[in-house]
């Protein structure tokens, strides 16, 4: 569906994408995408990962002042430099999604929904927000509806990865909505499935669901083909917890796909917006 490689929060640049936009969205997403790599591809140690993106900040920097850096990320920078000038991208979205990755080296539990939110407020919501701006929409309502989106996309992909990442240590269910439905991150570890499970797996997915259906309304304020694109985007992560449901909850064992036959549900969805 995209046009680009797949970024689990960048949902950008598929052919309905207007083509003025693409080079700034192109630039934007092989910055997030490379310093994704850093924090999580590999064999590097943690504190290399985290030594490692402190340079890349660095070489956000010197692009910004107008300075040579390192050079050691040439085609990311050598792309972005140019659109941070000609758009006037704002800089601190960019910096909170290098601070988001940061955090993921360390940072594998989260201890209520609050805490979930606001890893999701810089890992996920600078995304539309510099795509609004790119767009030009600016009203303080549709900033909110941004986030909503972007939010439940990001929740909605931890929920469709639960039997990826839990093995590898990472656990996003919040430890309060964990003792809410009395399961115990033992329980979790094992990947057992109960009604206790299940049942956590449900309430996460309708707290997506309903950020998402919060933000919806966005799609008729963004104009053209790029509002054609996000309603792509709201149709996606809703059929994702679709497929979730019809899994009944189950992705403590086993992750749900989207393929063509989703994509064609998602656009005479999108279409009846």
């Amino acid at each position: 569906m995209n046009g680009v490689e797949h970024y689990e929060n960048f949902p950008v640049a598929s052919w309905l994408c207007p083509a003025q936009f693409r080079p700034p969205i192109a630039a934007i997403y092989h910055f997030a995408r490379t310093a994704d790599d850093i924090a999580d591809e590999g064999n590097a140690s943690p504190a290399e990962r985290l030594t490692e993106l402190a340079a890349y900040r660095d070489e956000l920097s010197a692009v910004i002042q107008g300075k040579n850096g390192s050079n050691r990320w040439p085609s990311v920078y050598a792309a972005l430099g140019p659109m941070l000038q000609q758009w006037q991208l704002p800089l601190p979205l960019l910096t909170d999604l290098l601070s988001a990755f940061e955090q993921d080296i360390f940072k594998t539990r989260y201890a209520d929904q609050a805490e979930l939110l606001d890893y999701c407020r810089r890992s996920a919501n600078p995304i539309g927000r510099l795509l609004l701006h790119l767009y030009g929409v600016q009203e303080p309502e549709a900033l909110v509806q941004s986030d909503c989106i972007c939010t439940a996309l990001q929740l909605v992909n931890f929920w469709q990865d639960l039997s990826e990442d839990i093995p590898r240590g990472r656990i996003y269910l919040p430890t309060d909505m964990q003792a809410k439905h009395g399961v115990s991150e033992a329980e979790l570890l094992s990947q057992q499935l109960s009604n206790n499970t299940r049942a956590l797996v449900v309430d996460s997915v309708n707290w997506a669901r309903e950020l998402m259906r919060q933000g919806a309304p966005l799609v008729k304020k963004v104009p053209g083909r790029a509002g054609w694109e996000l309603r792509m985007v709201v149709q996606g992560g809703l059929r994702i917890a679709e497929r979730i449901e019809q899994l009944d909850f189950a992705t403590l064992q086993k992750r749900p796909v989207i393929g063509k036959r989703d994509a064609l549900v998602m656009a005479w969805r999108a279409i009846w917006m």
